[in-house]
């Protein structure tokens, strides 16, 4: 077994996020397998037992739609994967209180979009109701609303969203359940030999770059893969969270990761800061579309060195279309991620202005509401949480 953690931070984690994939729920008919989330389940319920707080992301929607319409066919279009997880959620979450049941558990579902994580008052909302399910000793199993966006199907099958539901429920740990060991140094599909990474003690984009240079494929019935998964992994420890990647096809794989020894790929948390829920929303919310606001180096120096505002006159390039109140990345040149923030201005405001003085606002706009693009207390810099990447 390795890694060997002693004390396990898994064991010892009040909230634990568990994130179990399609893959993993699937049996070798193509439909739930109902053993293995059993034994999940009695995991779970003797964490609940204990005094823990536990939060499943599962995926599966899909595939037990598949399994219930007899749907084999790989290439789907979207509307259809959308039908086949209105019919499979029902049974996905059928199943999951039949297992608890036993236990005296209830469970509550939540099916959330990544716009719920975008807009905070929603935010804010999903996760008063996570803490009511959670201090009425319910189970929340929460997966993207599949029917109803077509992100889910980019999404990297919830591992992201069970990074963010990690962060903002400020959890200690999230385990990625997926059908593989872990991470390995090479595909361990066309290497049979190829070596598990037991822990990755520092998470950056370069990182994951060496690992998943051009993403893989996923599996037929889960849309996710390693990529997803270190994305993820990064978003949570970042933000203080230790995080898993482990065989869940293993009968008692989460038992093994409770007790600290086990077979996959531990990423330790990074300390924690002190860092608002507010502050946390912005670096972790989801920025859709790829807004980004490009720029230059006096700009990088004034927002790192000198934790000031984003100015108009520092803006190089605006990308994407976006609009007052939205958060958008902020990249320096060189195309490395700063940090984020929540801008004053619309896209095609900023695209008027950028590069000029705060003074010349108006001249431009007409009026001069905000001298800041960003204001510093709505910027939040990747750097404040775990340093240079």
């Amino acid at each position: 077994m390795s890694p060997k953690l002693q004390p396990s931070p898994f064991g010892e984690a009040r909230t634990l996020v568990i994130k179990i994939g399609s893959a993993v729920l699937t049996g070798p008919d193509g439909d739930l397998d109902r053993a293995l989330m059993k034994s999940i389940c009695d995991s779970v319920a003797e964490l609940l037992k204990a005094g823990r707080r536990v939060i499943l992301v599962s995926s599966g929607a899909v595939a037990a739609g598949r399994a219930a319409l007899g749907v084999r066919v790989r290439q789907l279009t979207i509307s259809r994967k959308q039908a086949l997880a209105a019919v499979g959620q029902s049974r996905l979450m059928a199943i999951y209180a039949d297992l608890f049941k036993p236990h005296g558990i209830y469970v509550g579902q939540m099916l959330l979009t990544a716009s719920d994580m975008e807009d905070r008052r929603r935010y804010l909302n999903a996760r008063n109701t996570l803490d009511e399910l959670l201090r009425a000793k319910c189970v929340p199993v929460i997966n993207e609303n599949d029917t109803v966006t077509v992100d889910e199907l980019k999404f990297g099958d919830n591992d992201g969203l069970a990074a963010r539901v990690a962060v903002k429920m400020q959890a200690d740990a999230l385990v990625l359940l997926s059908d593989v060991d872990g991470l390995y140094e090479e595909n361990p599909k066309t290497n049979p030999k190829a070596k598990l990474v037991e822990v990755v003690e520092r998470l950056t984009p370069a990182t994951i770059e060496k690992y998943c240079p051009s993403g893989g494929a996923g599996s037929l019935v889960g849309s996710g893969g390693m990529l997803s998964k270190l994305r993820a992994a990064r978003i949570a420890t970042s933000a203080g969270v230790h995080v898993v990647i482990a065989n869940g096809k293993r009968l008692g794989v989460l038992d093994e990761i409770l007790r600290g020894e086990f077979r996959g790929t531990y990423f330790p948390a990074t300390p924690k800061s002190r860092r608002s829920s507010r502050a946390q929303w912005i670096l972790h919310g989801r920025v859709a579309g790829g807004r980004q606001l490009v720029v230059d180096d006096g700009a990088r120096e004034a927002l790192v060195r000198k934790n000031k505002s984003l100015l108009p006159a520092g803006i190089m390039e605006v990308v994407g279309s976006f609009r007052e109140g939205d958060i958008v990345d902020i990249v320096d040149r060189a195309g490395a991620l700063l940090g984020r923030g929540i801008v004053n201005y619309s896209s095609t405001e900023l695209e008027l202005i950028k590069g000029r003085k705060s003074s010349e606002i108006a001249s431009v706009l007409g009026e001069k509401p905000y001298d800041e693009a960003i204001h510093r207390n709505n910027l939040v810099l990747v750097d404040e949480v775990q340093g240079a990447s």
